[in-house]
């Protein structure tokens, strides 16, 4: 009987076990869920882009990054990997779709344009001019004035 209670306890005791470490290692996989892990992936599909600015959707499936040079980047989230763009000058569409909501759409990979919905109307504001900044990069490293810049 009691070689019974033990061997019951223990297996109680590995499924308990392996209920947590299932659960704590998928934690900081779950795509979106981790700025940091975003940064790390970016980083390593454009070692040459330098990050100022991360901002993830409300559902946090997509995280949108602002570039040090006008530039703007997004990625996607499927599954446990990510699909990162580099939105180039020209190749993203962008309209409101209410306060807290933008439909973005791009010419160079339209699956993975849609509907994105932000914590708040600040953050999507911000990501739209991101993407207008996108359009041309250029401009506000060219001239001072044209960044609001006093000369």
């Amino acid at each position: 009987m009691l070689w019974t209670v033990t061997i019951v306890c223990l297996l109680l005791a590995g499924l308990i076990f392996r209920q947590r470490f299932r659960k704590r290692n998928e934690e900081p996989e779950m795509a979106g869920e981790n700025a940091g892990l975003a940064i790390l992936e970016f980083g390593r599909a454009f070692p040459g882009e330098a990050i100022r600015e991360v901002i993830t959707t409300a559902n946090g499936r997509t995280v949108f990054l602002r570039l040090h040079d006008g530039k703007a980047g997004c990625m996607h989230a499927h599954g446990h990997h990510y699909s990162c763009h580099l939105i180039e000058p020209g190749t993203v569409r962008v309209a409101g779709a209410g306060p807290k909501r933008l439909t973005i759409e791009f010419a160079n990979a339209a699956f993975e344009g849609g509907l994105f919905e932000f914590h708040d109307e600040k953050q999507a504001a911000e990501v739209s001019l991101w993407m207008l900044g996108s359009f041309m990069p250029g401009i506000a490293a060219q001239d001072n004035r044209t960044a609001g810049q006093p000369t």
